[in-house]
């Protein structure tokens, strides 16, 4: 799947899609209140009410430069809280590669935030260590975010998750830290999207007077953006991650931006619009 926005390719290759089990995120969104938003299927919901999910990584190519956005899960990690997520073996190399995107073609990794989910193929197994995947990149991460994951000790897997796949890359010297609001390069910059994380961004594209944004974790699916109330149980804080959503919608219902969800299913992207007293994804 792949988008345009002016002079910016954006493709999507996906680690893992899963129908169900997404409770544990959203607990709110149960079949019943999940039936009446008809939007939602058939991209994003099934008949039953169950929610569709992703997890994928976005790989952005702007004029002179290849960019990955979120790098999923990974192979081969353990002490992951959710246990279908511990030892995978996906093909997500050979897909990116078959997409024409071979690791070492990767000049820059955009992790939106630390979680789990978003930084896994930051390192690969090779020979008993843990190795950056994308040798020739530099490893975009929040000041902020950085920060207060080293500072986190309550955590026991987030640390498990730093040992393996955020430290190698640190080690290695791949790393910049960076501000809420950097540009990358004329096209692409961050927004400050916080309250899932402390230092949550997202990703705007802009590029001959075409634009986008991708989401990273400020809504998980497309039910909170019907329902903005709806924190996930992932949020660090809940209210500021609420306020962030009320925002960003509202902001962007009155402009024609692509919105790209980092684990929307399906259709992926659409454009917010208006729908009642709350807001639709129109794909």
């Amino acid at each position: 799947m792949k988008w345009r926005i002016g002079a910016v390719t954006v493709t999507k290759i996906v680690e893992m899609e899963v129908t169900g089990g997404s409770r544990f995120i959203l607990p709110q969104a149960t079949y019943e209140e999940i039936l009446p938003i008809a939007w939602l299927r058939p991209h994003f919901a099934d008949e039953r009410g169950r929610l569709r999910m992703s997890i994928h990584a976005l790989v952005v190519e702007a004029p002179g430069r290849r960019i990955v956005v979120d790098t999923c899960l990974g192979n081969d990690k353990e002490g992951r809280r959710i246990p279908t997520w511990n030892n995978l073996q996906t093909p997500f190399l050979a897909d990116l590669a078959a997409a024409g995107f071979p690791r070492e073609s990767i000049d820059t990794v955009l992790c939106t935030h630390l979680h789990v989910d978003h930084v896994g193929w930051n390192t690969m197994r090779d020979a008993g260590k843990w190795v950056p995947t994308f040798p020739r990149a530099r490893y975009l991460m929040g000041k902020t975010e950085f920060a207060h994951w080293q500072g986190e000790r309550d955590r026991e897997d987030m640390q498990t998750v730093l040992a393996d796949s955020v430290a190698p890359v640190a080690d290695a010297g791949l790393v910049d830290l960076v501000e809420t609001d950097h540009r990358l390069c004329d096209e692409i910059s961050l927004v400050p999207t916080l309250g899932h994380t402390p230092g949550h961004v997202s990703v705007r594209i802009s590029s001959q007077g075409e634009e986008a944004l991708i989401t990273g974790d400020f809504m998980h699916h497309p039910c909170q953006i019907a329902h903005p109330e709806w924190s996930s149980t992932a949020d660090s804080d809940p209210a500021q991650a609420q306020a962030t959503r009320e925002r960003m919608l509202a902001e962007l219902s009155g402009r024609p931006t692509l919105v790209i969800g980092t684990h929307f299913a399906g259709a992926t992207a659409g454009r917010i619009v208006k729908d009642g007293d709350a807001y639709r994804l129109d794909v």
